[in-house]
């Protein structure tokens, strides 16, 4: 089978554009950190740190409330990190 150069030429154009509309694609799902994940992450840090203190200051440092807060701010430093640790790129700098 012999293709002209006419056929080539909108081939390759075709395989072309169906390898870009597939890479955008393939990016559009990817899930991104964003300010707001960042924001939510340290508010809810915030939040878990400020009730720790209070429960310190209210029922001392060996309370079960203090415990409990305790806990709670563990939970909300390893959700966080495991969202930032999630979208680090360990070669982010490289390219710059």
């Amino acid at each position: 089978m012999m293709l002209h150069l006419g056929e080539k030429k909108f081939l390759r154009k075709t395989l072309l554009a169906a390898a870009a509309i597939l890479g955008m694609l393939a990016f559009a799902g990817t899930p991104q950190a964003s300010a707001e994940d960042y924001g939510d992450c340290q508010r809810r840090i915030s939040r878990a740190d400020h009730k720790l203190h209070e429960a310190v200051e209210h029922h001392g440092w060996d309370s079960r409330q203090a415990d409990h807060a305790r806990h709670d701010l563990r939970e909300a430093r390893e959700h966080c990190w495991g969202r930032w640790h999630r979208d680090w790129d360990d070669h982010d700098h490289d390219r710059h």
